[in-house]
């Protein structure tokens, strides 16, 4: 999940790669580069290890000129961090190779070319793509053959960008399952991963399909498809907000994103509910009539993404009444799965390109599901452009790694979608009404959960010195526990596991001492004096207890146990109510543990890798 900028124009591009690249540091920070073809036909590079800030002030103390240009920030899979194992890779100082994705019969490649005389220098996969290239022109009349020769040779995923110092009117872009965007300009064109990257300089787009390789000149685009025939992929503005991946006046993205999510649940429940009922035509054309015969549905996701989903587990099946299952893409994709008489498959993946989820629907689509629905945050992603139908998430730019308003608005698309699958299948209309009034006021209690902050953060001093954490939910609260440690060891290092509550005495107990602070979710409901048990078994045994819990429930504090009230709200939405507290303990300790909150160590944003 590398990202990637390319450049034709007039002008000097270096500084639009290096503004495209801080853009897209959410996709890798392990270290960052840019190759130019100059004036004189010289190709000129540069790299840094670590964040693209540090090849900026590289640049800085030597610019470098020139009108074509690539660059690349890394998130590392073959190959450590280092200035040599960075992108742009070259070869024979003539080719440069950017590269987002793992080419998996890259060591038969190294050795075959190896054979030919190639010299390798770094550890990558993708310095045999630099060399193949080089070696296909010998007998190709031109850049854009010889790549097209080269990636019939690739096994696995690429988006790559190639040019050539003796060619620097064009480069050639070539995309399998890694995501690459065309930006357009007047006189000048570009390429990225992602068209956050290019919003200062354009908001025109067109998207690649899978197995195209493209020509980019200044005034020309001209893609083909993996026959090798010309195809036109159509190009439309973005109306993506040019100062959304600013931080503004917040110290970290994730916590701005954070106290977004008020804002954003509304923007993704405007014109979807019309009063109290479900506007149908938000999950494209026909959805009625598909979610008329939907019997069974299986949700496939990865990450926080899966957590979601897991949600929606329990309201499909017990407001919709349809089954439901919910399983990890990167399981779902490599074993073989009964498929139900009319099943619906939904993807859940704020990008929309996450790698394991798109061979997941494709895999579902050659296995018999009958239909397909996507819940993405990203218009024209690849998951949405490939289902037969789409909720977009409207949570806008989402940059910290750690997924907070992609999350809340997943799952307020999934509650939609229990509305829309339920009225065919029993769901009275006062369940419906009562559902879309819970919904309309959500942004509110999601407000006075922020105004929970201050409260909050005094809690996470207690974290300070904790190296574990126990998280406990029941019901649907149980995946809004497992998203909570998520949050802790994503950003915070801590390590956190989450349990159903009522499996305490299978085993988790065993764990339990004053250095283990144990977090439980606890709205008034059905379950709550369950777990209040629970909660009793872990104070038995010397746990120090931090229950978020409404003024229904009776929690009180005492010395083993501090309470968090959390504003009362209605059983439906209570598992996105619940979700922010847990969102700020972690970024609130995360800050305590001096970590870095919007890019932690070994992770990044937009998965396009298995």
């Amino acid at each position: 999940m590398c990202g990637i900028v390319g450049a034709v124009a007039q002008r000097d591009v270096a500084e639009i790669l290096v503004e495209g690249l801080k853009r897209l540091e959410y996709r890798g920070y392990d270290s960052a580069g840019v190759a130019i073809i100059d004036n004189n036909d010289k190709l000129l590079t540069s790299k840094r290890l670590g964040k693209v800030q540090e090849l900026a002030q590289a640049l800085e103390q030597q610019p470098l000129s020139g009108g074509t240009g690539i660059a690349h920030t890394r998130w590392a899979t073959h190959g450590v961090p280092s200035e040599i194992n960075a992108h742009p890779h070259l070869s024979n100082n003539t080719i440069a190779v950017v590269h987002n994705g793992i080419i998996e019969n890259h060591q038969a490649l190294r050795t075959q070319l190896q054979g030919l005389g190639y010299e390798f220098l770094s550890q990558t996969d993708t310095e045999v793509i630099t060399h193949l290239v080089h070696h296909e022109l010998k007998t190709s009349e031109t850049l854009l053959a010889a790549v097209q020769k080269t990636v019939k040779q690739l096994e696995g995923a690429y988006g790559t960008v190639v040019m050539d110092k003796r060619d620097r009117d064009n480069i050639i872009v070539a995309r399998s399952g890694s995501p690459l965007v065309i930006g357009y300009g007047l006189g000048e064109n570009f390429i990225a991963s992602d068209i956050m990257a290019l919003l200062p300089v354009t908001r025109k787009f067109s998207y690649l399909e899978e197995g195209d390789v493209a020509q980019i000149s200044r005034f020309e685009v001209n893609i083909f498809d993996t026959n090798g025939k010309p195809v036109v992929r159509e190009a439309k503005e973005a109306n993506v907000s040019h100062d959304s991946g600013d931080k503004g006046e917040y110290r970290h993205y994730m916590l701005k994103e954070t106290y977004e999510q008020p804002t954003s649940v509304r923007n993704t429940l405007e014109g979807r509910l019309l009063g109290t009922e479900l506007n149908i035509d938000t999950f494209g054309n026909g959805a009625d009539d598909i979610f008329k015969n939907v019997q069974h549905v299986q949700i496939i996701a990865c990450g926080t993404s899966y957590h979601s989903g897991m949600v929606a587990r329990y309201w499909l099946e017990e407001l919709a009444g349809v089954s439901c299952n919910i399983e990890i893409a990167s399981e779902f994709r490599y074993r073989k799965s009964f498929v139900p008489k009319n099943s619906m498959i939904v993807t859940l993946s704020q990008s929309g390109e996450t790698a394991d989820t798109l061979a997941a629907l494709r895999l579902a689509k050659e296995i018999g599901y009958t239909s397909s629905l996507s819940i993405c945050n990203v218009p024209g992603s690849s998951l949405v452009r490939e289902s037969d139908l789409s909720f977009m998430t409207k949570a806008g730019a989402e940059i910290g790694v750690a997924s907070t308003k992609a999350f809340t608005t997943q799952l307020v698309g999934l509650l939609m979608m229990t509305l829309a699958i339920g009225k065919h299948h029993g769901m009275s209309v006062e369940q419906q009404n009562s559902i879309a009034t819970s919904l309309m006021t959500l942004p509110s209690k999601l407000e006075e959960v922020l105004a929970l902050a201050s409260s909050i953060e005094d809690l996470a001093e207690d974290f300070a010195d904790k190296q574990h954490a126990l998280f406990l939910g029941r019901g649907d609260q149980y995946p809004i526990a497992m998203e909570g440690a998520l949050k802790l060891k994503e950003i915070s290092y801590i390590h956190a596991e989450a349990y159903a509550a009522g499996e305490l005495k299978h085993g988790p107990l065993a764990l339990i001492d004053a250095d283990m602070p144990v977090i439980v979710v606890a709205p008034q409901n059905d379950l709550i004096e369950k777990l209040k048990s629970n909660v009793e078994e872990v104070r038995a045994r010397g746990g120090l207890m931090y229950v978020f819990a409404d003024s229904n429930t009776n929690f009180v504090s005492d010395e083993t146990m501090k309470v968090i009230e959390v504003p009362v709200c209605d059983d439906i939405i209570a598992p996105i109510v619940y979700t922010l507290p847990l969102q700020l303990l972690s970024y609130y300790v995360a800050i305590i543990k001096g970590t870095d909150v919007d890019q932690p160590r070994n992770l990044a944003k937009s998965v396009t890798v298995e």
